[in-house]
């Protein structure tokens, strides 16, 4: 005090003059405020909301201009930007209060667009008014639908699981139950589980019948609780909730991607009352994976005893492991799909309520986005689609099985599928289709492909081939892997409890592999054997022909003719060479077989019939290729003697073995002119002589022909002779 006291007045004065600036930035803060509470209070729709708020109840609504200019106000809004969370919670409260009856009420919840988020505690509120009993059912309906519209736009949801009893009181309301059951089965948890909700929904049941809506939040009860539902829950139900169409939903993700500063104008979403001709046009809006995003806020997380870490904050693998039991899962599954550690989650524990709640998000998505759209959405190859699907397939391939939502989509789509539409996404999602039972597999599977595959091109036959053989090949890599030894039943899928007899699961891979058969006998007729559609088909055989030795499945199904002969002659010496590496597999296969059959009684008889064939295109290729025995009468594949002569090729029964083959002519060519490259007259009859015989036989096999190799030492015995020529005998 005294310091200051003794100040000069040169210094007091500059004193004065430093704290000058801070008054007048202090005083133009104040300004500042003044006007902008000033703004606000003259602002109309600010005006709006305070007339929602302090309106009494009772006061008319005919002839109320100022009710209709307000209501006006808000509804454009609305529609234009969205409504902050105070506007929901004003709107949403003088709406169910029914201050001013219910045809207020009715135009207030169509209105109720949210721009961020949803306040809890206003939904809480509203809940609450349900119980009053003044507001009409099919008000209480819209309500509820408003509810499941934004439900992943609800900041929190420990509240609206605090009162999940109030809730369930509603479900004995038949007009409610479908909506009430929709609700209640996403805020389920296990502590939700009680003995009396059961049985009120059972006696639901038996009132109303095996409603699906009743069915899923039944078999959610009983994922949770299966000692307490004993009903036994079909392993695949129709969508029990459905998509019901309410004037919110192109409404909100039109104001969402206004928001967020992105042009929609192409996309038709935007949506009014007024707006009846696009009321049924959707376009792929719910393609849009969601964001991550927790369901548990700060204060609700610090209040409750149970440790709860919303799968947001996690970062790495480490913390997934370290907080792997109190983990909370999104409010929207099909955020899931976006998250690596997510799909951890999903792998490592196999939750069933997570699997159920993400199958039903992605059934939705799926069948009302992609199949059963009003305007064909389905048919513009979007870029959204493009995405959404390869995100599916990334997650699918990451969890190594397919989703049981995404398979009841196929079976449908395949039946209106053109074939090009999304081809790559939907071959596949339709590899990882898990074994389907082979008295279903023809009319789900078979006849929609056959269909397909008679009337496409080239490329889309040699793509479904492909495909069916990934799909074999998990198949049976599945067999191999979860096959129990014991009672060899199998568990067609790791979180389901169906199963299938070792009986039913070979029924089922015959009936693939015989239907494959048929297919490329067809197929290659139709595009005149050309080689790539052979390839094609000989990988999938190279599948088939190790399934008892590589994957433990006792069963062994030789090609058709239309496959092998095909192979044997033709002009491409990749699918020779294939072909012979895959009669050497068939080989080993039945030998092993056979062996086991010798040494254990309980081992699986393989039919003659099918050592028969084998034997016989063993024979066949042995005599071509080898033994230039080509059409002699102890062959299986004959032509008359006049129409051989009539084609007046001199040696015809040398024309297809390997030097003279049109697959390896080219070979023998360039062998003969490295042995013998003084000679100008070209003789190939030489090569077959002993040494330069066994010399161009090293020659093929160094070009990189191994398969060559494998069969003709496992199904050759050379024995040298003094002649010119060579000796062979079939090994038996």
């Amino acid at each position: 005090m005294a310091a200051t006291q003794n100040l000069s007045d040169s210094d007091q004065s500059s004193l004065s003059d430093r704290s000058a600036p801070g008054r007048s930035w202090n005083r133009s803060l104040r300004v500042a405020e003044n006007k902008r509470k000033k703004n606000e209070a003259e602002d109309p729709f600010v005006l709006a909301l305070k007339y929602f708020s302090d309106v009494e109840a009772g006061t008319p609504v005919t002839g109320n201009d100022e009710l209709e200019r307000n209501l006006e106000l808000v509804e454009k809004v609305a529609f234009s930007r969205g409504l902050s969370p105070e506007a929901i919670s004003v709107m949403l409260e003088f709406a169910m209060s029914l201050r001013m009856g219910n045809a207020p009420c009715v135009r207030v919840l169509k209105c109720l667009i949210p721009a961020t988020v949803v306040p809890q505690e206003a939904v809480v509120r509203a809940v609450g008014w349900l119980g009053v009993g003044k507001i009409p059912i099919t008000t209480q309906v819209l309500f509820i639908k408003w509810v499941l519209t934004v439900f992943d736009m609800v900041d929190a949801k420990d509240q609206l699981r605090a009162i999940y009893g109030f809730i369930f009181s509603f479900v004995t309301e038949e007009n409610l139950c479908p909506f009430i059951c929709h609700l209640l089965y996403l805020l389920t948890r296990k502590e939700s589980v009680r003995v009396f909700r059961v049985r009120k929904l059972l006696e639901l049941q038996s009132k109303l019948g095996r409603q699906p809506f009743l069915l899923h939040l039944l078999s959610l009860y009983k994922v949770f609780c299966p000692e307490l539902v004993t009903l036994s829950i079909p392993s695949q139900m129709k969508s029990g909730f459905k998509n019901h169409m309410s004037p919110w939903k192109s409404a909100l993700i039109a104001v969402q991607k206004r928001n967020g500063s992105q042009v929609a104008s192409n996309m038709g979403l935007v949506f009014t009352n007024k707006d009846k001709s696009n009321s049924k046009k959707r376009k792929h809006c719910h393609l849009e994976l969601p964001p991550l995003r927790s369901v548990v806020n700060k204060e609700a997380q610090t209040n409750s005893s149970r440790k709860v870490v919303p799968l947001v904050q996690l970062r790495t693998f480490a913390q997934l492991l370290e907080n792997m039991h109190c983990i909370e899962l999104p409010a929207q599954m099909g955020s899931l799909l976006g998250s690596s550690l997510a799909l951890h989650y999903l792998d490592c524990v196999q939750d069933e309520s997570a699997l159920l709640r993400l199958n039903f998000w992605l059934g939705y998505a799926l069948h009302e986005e992609l199949l059963f759209c009003a305007d064909g959405g389905a048919g513009q190859d979007t870029e959204e689609t493009l995405q959404f699907l390869n995100r599916l397939l990334s997650s699918q391939h990451f969890l190594q099985e397919g989703f049981s939502s995404s398979e009841a989509f196929l079976y449908k789509f395949l039946s209106v599928w053109d074939g090009a539409l999304l081809c790559p996404q939907v071959l596949g999602l339709l590899s990882n289709i898990p074994v389907v039972p082979s008295s279903q597999i023809g009319r789900l599977l078979f006849e929609p492909l056959m269909q397909l595959f008679l009337t496409s091109s080239l490329f889309f036959k040699c793509g479904l081939l492909e495909c069916l053989n990934t799909m074999l090949l998990k198949w049976l890599t599945w067999h191999s892997v979860y096959a129990l030894e014991d009672d060899l039943d199998i568990s067609l899928n790791s979180h389901t409890s169906i199963n299938m007899t070792l009986s039913g699961f070979k029924d089922s891979v015959m009936e693939l592999v015989h239907f494959v058969g048929r297919l490329a006998t067809v197929g290659l007729q139709l595009e005149g054997y050309h080689s790539l559609l052979l390839n094609f088909t000989l990988g999938f055989y190279e599948t088939v022909c190790d399934t008892f030795q590589k994957y433990g499945l006792p069963l062994v199904i030789i090609p058709p003719a239309g496959v092998f002969y095909p192979a044997l002659f033709s002009t491409d010496p990749v699918s020779v060479d294939r072909l012979a590496y895959i009669m050497h597999r068939y080989k080993v296969n039945l030998a092993s077989a056979k062996n086991q059959e010798k040494l254990t009684e309980q081992a699986f008889h393989i039919n003659r019939q099918t050592y028969c064939e084998f034997n016989n295109y063993l024979v066949i290729m042995v005599n071509c290729l080898w033994n230039s025995k080509m059409f002699h009468p102890a062959m299986g594949l004959q032509l008359g003697d006049e129409l051989l002569l009539k084609s007046s090729v001199p040696q015809h029964w040398e024309r297809f073995n390997l030097i003279h083959h049109p697959a390896f002519m080219s070979y023998a060519v360039d062998f003969h002119q490295k042995c013998w490259p003084e000679k100008k007259n070209m003789d190939l009859s030489s090569i077959t002589h002993s040494k330069p015989w066994s010399w161009y036989l090293e020659y093929l096999f160094t070009q990189g022909f191994d398969g060559l190799k494998h069969f003709f030492k496992s199904n050759i015995i050379r024995q040298r002779t003094t002649g010119e020529g060579q000796e062979e005998t079939q090994q038996s």
